[in-house]
């Protein structure tokens, strides 16, 4: 299928995140702007290039930042009442990087459990 760049965004890139992390939320809307016009200049030479928005997933980056309740927090308000696992976001890479998902390029793949 080629070459596929595959960028690691966030659901805060469409969400904003107001009065909490706006300036990383802007920097995640920029990098989807950059999977969409990046798929346009280089599709013709067989490269895609997708982006996958990954919700609140259980990390250690939470308590390291300063706010271990954060993933329990989220899940509250999540319509699948949790919050991401790594493996979650790994196997939305791994079909991107497929040949099933070989006509997808530009493509912005929101895995947030509904958020």
């Amino acid at each position: 299928a080629g070459w596929v760049i595959i960028n690691i965004s966030s659901i805060a890139a469409t969400n904003g995140s107001p009065n909490e992390y706006v300036h990383y939320a802007a920097s995640k809307a920029a990098l989807d702007g950059l999977t969409n016009g990046l798929a346009k200049e280089v599709g013709p030479l067989g490269i895609r290039v997708c982006s996958v928005q990954a919700g609140t997933v259980d990390t250690d980056i939470h308590a390291k930042t300063g706010n271990p309740d954060r993933p329990a927090m989220v899940a509250a308000t999540s319509p699948l009442r949790r919050v991401g696992v790594p493996q979650d976001i790994a196997e939305a890479v791994f079909w991107l990087a497929s040949n099933k998902a070989k006509y997808a390029t530009g493509t912005v793949l929101r895995v947030g459990g509904g958020l």
